[in-house]
C-alpha cells in the first residue's frame, strides 16, 4: 500500500463503502426473511436505518465520503479505461454503464449526507423511496417520444446485466482484478459467486418490471431494489427466497470489502501529473522573469 496514489486510495474507500451498503441491505432483508426485525428497502432505506443507531449520523457521514469516492473513481475509471476494457463494442457500454452507476452513487452519496447533517430525511418503511425513483424516471422517459419503447429497451438491457451477473458467477472469472494469497481462493471466490448471483436475480427482477412498465406504459409498474426484494419475499416460499438473496447480497457487500484490500487498481498517477503541471508552471515563471 505504501506505492499507492490518491485516485487508487480513493477507489478503495469507495469499494468499501459501496461493500458497506450492500451488507445493510442484505442484512436488514435477511431479517426480514427469518422475522428477526429488518426491512426488504432498497439502499436508501438501509442508510436510513442508521440514524436510529448509536453514531448513526458520524457512519452515515462516513459512507457518504465513502460513496462520493466511489462515484468519482466510477467516472474516472470508465473515461481513463483504468480497467482496460478497450473502445470494442463491448469496452464501450461497459464503461457508459460505469459512468451511469458513478451518478448514481453521487445520487446516493448526496443522500447520506443529507441524512447525515438533518437536510435529508429517512423514507418511510417498506422501501418506497427506492421504487418511487424508479417510477419518478420511467414517467419521465415515458412522456418522451417513443417512451414506451425506449422504457422497455432499458428493462431489457437491465435485464441482461442480470443474466451477465448470474452467468459470471456461474462459471465467470469473479475474481479476475484481485490479487490474493492463493489460500484465500477457497472463501473469495465463492463469496464473490453468491453475490453476482444475487445480483443478477435482482437485475433480473427490476429489468422484468421495467418491461412491463414499458408495455402497459405505467411507471407505477416499475420496481427499485427494495421493490425486487419484495417481489421475491410474497412468492410462495418468499421467504426462503428472500433469505437466500438477501445472503447473496450480503455476500457481495462483504467482497466489496475484499475489493477495497485485494484489488488490483492501474489507476492515473493524478499526484505525479500534478507535480509535473507545478514544475512545467515553474519553468515557465523563470523563462518570463
Amino acid at each position: 500500500m505504501a506505492n499507492t496514489n490518491t485516485l487508487e486510495t480513493t477507489a478503495r474507500v469507495g469499494y468499501a463503502a459501496r461493500g458497506i451498503v450492500y451488507m445493510l441491505v442484505g442484512g436488514l432483508a435477511l431479517m426480514a426473511a427469518v422475522g428477526a426485525g429488518g426491512d426488504t428497502g432498497g439502499s436508501r432505506d438501509a442508510l436510513a436505518s442508521l440514524l436510529d443507531e448509536p453514531y448513526g449520523k458520524v457512519l452515515l457521514a462516513v459512507i457518504a465520503l465513502g460513496l462520493l469516492a466511489f462515484a468519482v473513481w466510477r467516472e474516472v475509471a470508465a473515461v481513463s479505461d483504468a480497467d482496460h476494457r478497450g473502445s470494442s463494442g463491448k469496452g464501450l457500454a461497459i464503461r457508459g454503464a460505469h459512468v451511469i452507476s458513478g451518478f448514481a452513487y453521487l445520487s446516493l452519496a448526496v443522500y447520506a449526507a443529507g441524512l447525515a447533517f438533518g437536510w435529508a430525511t429517512g423514507g418511510g418503511s417498506g422501501g418506497g423511496s427506492g421504487d418511487e425513483g424508479a417510477q419518478g424516471w420511467s414517467a419521465w422517459l415515458l412522456a418522451q417520444p417513443f417512451g414506451r419503447w425506449l422504457l422497455g429497451l432499458v428493462g431489457l438491457v437491465v435485464a441482461g446485466v442480470g443474466i451477465g451477473f448470474l452467468g459470471r458467477a456461474w462459471k465467470g472469472d469473479v475474481t479476475k482484478h484481485l490479487r490474493y494469497a492463493p489460500e484465500q481462493r477457497g472463501w473469495v471466490v465463492p463469496l464473490g459467486r453468491a453475490g453476482f448471483a444475487a445480483r443478477g436475480v435482482v437485475f433480473l427482477i427490476i429489468g422484468g418490471f421495467l418491461v412491463l412498465a414499458g408495455w402497459q406504459a405505467q411507471s407505477s409498474e416499475a420496481r427499485g431494489l427494495g421493490g425486487a426484494l419484495r417481489t421475491l419475499q410474497e412468492q410462495p416460499y418468499g421467504w426462503v427466497l428472500l433469505g437466500l438473496v438477501a445472503a447473496g447480497l450480503f455476500a457481495f457487500g462483504a467482497f466489496g470489502v475484499v475489493q477495497a484490500v485485494y484489488r488490483h487498481i492501474d489507476a492515473p498517477d493524478v499526484d505525479d501529473a500534478a507535480g509535473e503541471a507545478k514544475r512545467a508552471a515553474q519553468r515557465g515563471a523563470r523563462k518570463i522573469g
